[in-house]
């Protein structure tokens, strides 16, 4: 029996073949197993000592494999016969001394993608680094002359679609305008090997996150049939580092839009469920997220990514309704009628004007309310003067502390009268529940993984902390400050989630476009973002390899002459598999764009709270519903400055700034939806976020 690996770039090149050849991929992978030497797979050694050897495929198609060692074999390529014998000198490989990692180079397919310069012009993009620092940076020594000669972005974009993923990572991080310095931190670094690399131990090089292999046969099987997602099987060296290490205690990986801290989320899920004791049964895991679609869809991907037997496992659910099910648990047959914060405000301000209360208004005590008094679940007065207010801006002193709890405890009061809940005071009540009960029972979860973890709130934390033991990976977190598009700004630290000296940070996308991400950043402005712990977050080193058209920004006379365009760009775009999707600040131009493609016979779906309405057609939903979402083109509309951020007048200076970083976090996430086009139109005046606007 023969072992045989199937590299990610041999899985992306079998994926461009024709079915019948995938079809004979299985074939002959099952063939090689059980005995290479099969006449009918012609299998021999292509270069008198190499490690490069050929096998029949069809006819007419070959694969190439790479000898790790004994029986061990990595499959590398598959190429018409044509290609698989003649100017063999064309293939190179070698383990990379950064890495660890083995890099396979078609040398004949970088042929083309770079021309002599001419006598005269412009150096080449990269003569300012000498080659010894290229190696450094994990650059493939191979391919050097050949960087050396580059003189245009077209010229590097064809030449980073047939080299290795890091050698491309360095090369636009360095043309991006990053130092040698930053490159090495935020894209060497994070991927470097932990041990001294052996330029000659092939079966270590093979078994490297860096080499990007599966060998599992159903795996294997499923790629060929096609339909498997790729996030299933091969992870970045960075993202795999995340995943597969021990933790001594709470640990959390950030990152922009697309950078995979989901599938980093997924992919920790099962890492930990399979090192569960050998005796232990049930549902030892929790995977939990604030919105209650995407707690669907990682159930979903959950049971791609593992079967049945993975999910039997795992508790997925969103955290309000675990939050319920502690109540319910607790307190059997407890009805808890649910308002939402509109109706809350109403209470307030029915209250301050009996109580002719003037000193604060309804928003700001029921924002001090919600966060403060039931964010972090405090019962007591004496409590509420020692609370932390993280993101709260306007300072409180003790006497105006006691009087803003005299007004709380009667709005409580009232409440209780009228048997009203909202889901803030559910998960405060849920907090205090699980922790009474943790002083008397072994804790509910031996592992708890939460995904947007920059959504929950501190109630949240406080619950989730209640539910696992203090120790070794307890919590693994994945969010981004920049995405938040709620009102819970917390102090992990302060709630006894210790995440310091055990965070990691992704910085490559692999959803957006580089011109696409370019934008989106910019609508961030220069705001400073938490990062959760009473620090700061950055996207510096935020970074794509993808490239395409620049973002359109259009201007239009009237709502009407935008839903015109809208329907224009649609019919361009519409072709083929293409998924397009509309988002609008409101609800009422959803059903106006919906409506209007409808009419002009463009099939079209609105985003419901369960997610789109019917998989086919144009989706077209709110900012806010885009969340955890993603598009081949998408059009933002109705973005002006009346809608985005609006004119919501607030008395309180520091609410109405967060007002403001919300807005601009909610129009980042939906510009970052998009894959590959985005067009941003408004009419009248365009919302003060929007850069370059003509």
């Amino acid at each position: 029996m023969a072992r045989l690996r199937l590299t990610e770039k041999a899985d992306k090149e079998i994926d461009k073949l024709d079915r019948s050849v995938k079809g004979a991929m299985w074939d002959f992978m099952r063939k090689f197993r059980q005995d290479p030497t099969n006449p009918g797979l012609r299998f021999k050694q292509l270069k008198g000592d190499s490690r490069l050897y050929s096998a029949r495929v069809t006819d007419d198609y070959r694969a190439l494999l790479l000898h790790v060692k004994d029986d061990e074999y990595m499959l590398v390529t598959v190429r018409h016969r044509g290609e698989s014998y003649d100017n063999l000198e064309r293939f190179a490989y070698q383990i990379n001394q950064v890495t660890g990692g083995i890099d396979f180079y078609d040398m004949a397919s970088l042929v083309g993608t770079v021309k002599p310069a001419a006598p005269v012009g412009p150096p080449p993009l990269f003569a300012g680094y000498p080659e010894s620092q290229l190696i450094e940076l994990g650059v493939g020594r191979p391919l050097l002359s050949t960087i050396g000669k580059i003189l245009t972005e077209e010229q590097l974009l064809e030449f980073t679609a047939c080299v290795p993923q890091l050698t491309a990572d360095v090369l636009f991080a360095l043309h991006d305008g990053a130092s040698v310095e930053e490159v090495m931190e935020r894209v060497t670094a994070p991927i470097s090997a932990e041990e001294p690399v052996d330029p000659t131990d092939y079966a270590a090089a093979a078994a490297r996150p860096a080499s990007l292999v599966t060998t599992d046969d159903e795996t294997l099987q499923a790629i060929l049939q096609g339909g498997f997602e790729r996030w299933q099987v091969y992870l970045h060296p960075a993202q795999r580092r995340v995943v597969e290490r021990s933790y001594s205690g709470p640990a959390r990986v950030s990152g922009g839009p697309g950078t995979g801290k989901t599938i980093v989320a997924l992919h920790r899920v099962k890492w930990l469920v399979e090192r569960l004791p050998a005796d232990s049964s049930g549902k030892d895991v929790l995977l939990t997220t604030f919105n209650k679609n995407l707690a669907a869809d990682l159930r979903q991907r959950l049971l791609l990514l593992g079967g049945p037997e993975l999910l039997d496992r795992v508790d997925v659910i969103n955290i309000d309704r675990l939050a319920t099910q502690v109540v319910n648990e607790a307190q059997p047959g407890t009805r808890l009628p649910l308002m939402n914060d509109d109706k809350a405000i109403e209470l307030w301000r029915e209250m301050l004007l009996e109580l002719g209360e003037t000193r604060w208004d309804a928003d700001f005590l029921n924002d001090e309310w919600s966060q403060v008094v039931l964010g972090h679940a405090i019962t007591t007065r004496q409590e509420y003067f020692r609370a932390r207010r993280v993101g709260r801006g306007r300072q409180l002193n003790r006497a105006q502390r006691a009087a803003i709890w005299e007004l709380a405890e009667q709005f409580t009061k009232r409440l209780d009268e009228a048997n009203l809940w909202t889901f803030r005071r559910v998960a405060a009540h849920a907090a205090r529940l699980e922790q009474q009960l943790a002083a008397t029972r072994e804790p509910r979860y031996r592992h708890i993984v939460v995904d947007e973890a920059q959504d929950l709130s501190s109630a949240h934390w406080m619950l989730l902390r209640a539910m696992v033991s203090r120790g070794a990976n307890d919590l693994f977190l994945a969010g981004d400050t920049h995405q938040r598009i709620y009102d819970n700004y917390v102090s992990l630290g302060s709630l006894g989630i210790e995440i310091r000296g055990r965070s990691s940070r992704l910085t490559l996308t692999y959803r957006s476009t580089h011109e696409i991400l370019t934008t989106a950043s910019r609508i961030l402005g220069t705001e400073s973002w938490d990062d959760m712990d009473d620090g700061t977050d950055t996207l510096d080193g935020y970074r794509s390899v993808l490239r395409g058209p620049q973002p359109e920004f259009r201007a239009y006379s009237s709502w009407q002459s935008e839903l015109d365009g809208i329907l224009h760009q649609v019919r361009e775009w519409t072709g083929g598999d293409t998924s397009i999707a509309v988002s609008v600040p409101t609800r009422k131009q959803v059903e106006q764009v919906e409506s209007y493609l409808s009419d002009h016979d463009v099939p079209a779906g609105s985003i419901g709270p369960d997610g789109p309405r019917r998989p086919d057609g144009v989706h077209v939903g709110t900012l806010q519903r885009f969340k955890g979402l993603e598009y081949q083109r998408m059009i933002l509309a109705g973005i002006t400055d009346a809608a985005v951020p609006g004119q919501r007048a607030a008395a309180d200076p520091a609410r109405q700034h967060r007002e403001l970083v919300r807005a601009r976090s909610l129009l980042f996430v939906a510009a970052t939806r998009a894959r590959d086009a985005l067009v941003i139109s408004w009419h009248g005046q365009p919302s003060r976020f929007l850069p370059a606007v003509p």
